[in-house]
């Protein structure tokens, strides 16, 4: 995912009053774990999420109007889709360690 430019502190500020809405959402889904992290250099965004094996992922709640209310919300400092999901790219594992 990607910031608009001069949008860092406003977007720590929105997840630092992240909605319980949304929280609830994300564990209702499995999601147990989620962190994000910024590249200053480039102001892109890396998620990790931990999720049950059943478990969606955030991009997979799309479709409830909850999430769909966040987007819209965090729509004005990053970039995103026609429907307001934040435009993002699937990484390519290259190692993992247990």
């Amino acid at each position: 995912m990607k910031l608009m430019p001069n949008c860092r502190e406003e977007y720590k500020r929105r997840h630092d009053n992240i909605w319980p809405e949304i929280v609830a959402l994300l564990k209702e889904h499995g999601v147990s774990d989620y962190t994000i992290f910024l590249d200053e250099e480039s102001d892109i965004l890396f998620a990790v999420q931990q999720r049950s094996e059943n478990g969606a992922s955030s991009q997979d709640m799309g479709s409830h109007p909850v999430m769909q209310r966040w987007w819209k919300y965090m729509a004005d400092i990053m970039e995103t889709n026609s429907d307001f999901s934040p435009v993002s790219r699937p990484l390519k594992l290259v190692f993992h360690l247990d």
